[in-house]
């Protein structure tokens, strides 16, 4: 049961255009418990964040969001960085361009004024598996759009690709030889390699965050009834007492109990000094204890932490949508029905003109073709998420979408300290030996004294 005030993030699947997400802002924004002002849906990260007015069962608003047909799934909140992989459908875009290479080969001769066209129930037999099972997805969301009166980009993708491979069967059938069984095929190819692309720039644009949630330990020593036991970080609680030995990452924020060490908390302050803590000290987690046991009361821990705080943050600004943005989505709203609008003008038009049905069908698919990759409703967010993404691989931070927006008007930027500017890692640049001595025995040496060490500088 979620309750009120509460903000949630679901994992929505199956989202391929703005017009999908403002399907799924729509269903959201009808259930009651959600604060309809609060509701923002991210197509590059597939996340919708909210706000609820009152307490809800989860599986209200995953049934809600199935209902839309989508696929969703609350993210956990001791975990606000979806780990969920993007499906890698790279198979099918070789599988594809094999059948479809044959289809393009023989139009390369007619460069030189010769014509060779492979015979007709070849280009089915070659055409057919790419337009019904390479592309089954493309009709599933279609059909999905279409029983609940709305529209998407697939939907332009199964008109305008099945209009071609049928009117190719009818020519065919009726004696033609020029068919567009190629057309159909390569242009789900390419839309299929659009979407491999848009997955794997997801993936990539993640990792820099991804980095930062791995800065949490996957397991802690907590001390519970005076016995000491290694449990997993998600079983930590508030007020919780656990141990942190020389070298390891601090589990969460906390007040130091018993002992004194030193910390790095480079990856917060960006100071490669490291700080000297004693009892009662404050602590924060992700930090590194460098040289001596520590004993740590847990006073915030999971989504609480300042960790997990700087994480949503920059999840918040991917997410976020700035002005141009919310002109964008306002565009992309109507843009599959103006498209098909236009597409039915085209074809009326032509017959109107007695140009005949090949010629009209064609130019009304070349309409619904060329308006298929909707660049215009993800490049806007995908934009957004590449800049937080890479900034956020370099240390940089940023707040909101806003100062994403208004970050070209910086004329210079100064900086504090030489800490945020420097990595503040020792790294070995050189050995110098006595005579009569090996640097490679020194280093043999040295390797077997670090074995035994939990090297405060080594990488988790």
């Amino acid at each position: 049961m979620l309750t009120a005030a509460q903000e949630v993030t679901l994992s929505v699947q199956g989202m391929t255009c703005a017009s999908c997400v403002s399907r799924v802002e729509k269903a959201l924004r009808s259930i009651a418990e959600v604060d309809a002002g609060s509701v923002r849906v991210n197509l590059a990260s597939e996340q919708a964040r909210f706000k609820l007015n009152s307490a809800i069962p989860s599986d209200k608003l995953i049934e809600a969001l199935h209902k839309a047909g989508y696929q969703a799934k609350l993210l956990d909140a001791l975990h606000p960085l979806s780990t969920a992989k993007h499906s890698n459908k790279g198979w099918k875009v070789i599988v594809a361009s094999l059948l479809s290479a044959p289809l393009v080969l023989p139009m390369l001769p007619m460069l030189f004024g010769y014509e060779w066209l492979l015979n007709g129930w070849i280009q089915w037999a070659l055409a057919t598996p790419v337009q019904f099972w390479l592309a089954a997805d493309f009709y599933k969301n279609a059909w999905n759009a279409v029983r609940r009166f709305s529209g998407n980009m697939d939907l332009l993708v199964a008109i305008g690709t099945s209009t071609a491979y049928g009117l190719s069967i009818y020519l065919h059938l009726d004696g033609e030889t020029h068919l567009y069984f190629e057309a159909s095929a390569v242009i789900i190819t390419l839309v299929l390699l659009g979407r491999w692309l848009e997955a794997r720039a997801k993936r990539k644009t993640t990792e820099a965050i991804q980095a930062l949630q791995a800065l949490r330990p996957d397991t802690v020593r907590i001390v519970r009834k005076s016995v000491v036991m290694d449990l997993p970080i998600a079983e930590l609680r508030q007020d919780d007492v656990f141990m942190i030995r020389p070298g390891e990452r601090i589990a969460a924020d906390g007040i130091i109990i018993d002992g004194n060490s030193h910390v790095d908390e480079s990856m917060l302050t960006g100071e490669s000094r490291s700080v000297r803590k004693h009892i009662d000290d404050k602590v924060t987690g992700g930090a590194v204890n460098l040289d001596g046991l520590i004993t740590v009361r847990a006073t915030a821990v999971g989504a609480e932490s300042v960790l997990a705080q700087i994480i949503r943050m920059v999840e918040d600004a991917q997410s976020a949508k700035p002005d141009i943005q919310r002109l964008v989505d306002k565009v992309s709203s109507v843009f599959v029905p103006v498209v098909v609008v236009i597409a039915l003008l085209t074809l009326a038009g032509w017959l109107f003109v007695g140009a005949g049905w090949e010629r009209a069908i064609i130019n009304a698919v070349s309409v619904l073709v060329i308006a298929c990759p909707c660049a215009l409703g993800l490049a806007t967010p995908a934009a957004i998420m590449a800049g937080t993404g890479v900034a956020a691989s370099f240390g940089i931070l940023i707040k909101d979408a806003q100062a994403l927006e208004q970050a070209y008007r910086v004329k210079a930027v100064v900086f504090d300290k030489t800490g945020t500017l420097t990595e503040g890692k020792p790294v070995l640049t050189s050995v110098h030996v006595a005579e009569n001595d090996s640097a490679d025995k020194l280093l043999q040496l040295a390797f077997s004294l670090e074995q035994s060490s939990h090297h405060p500088w080594r990488e988790p």
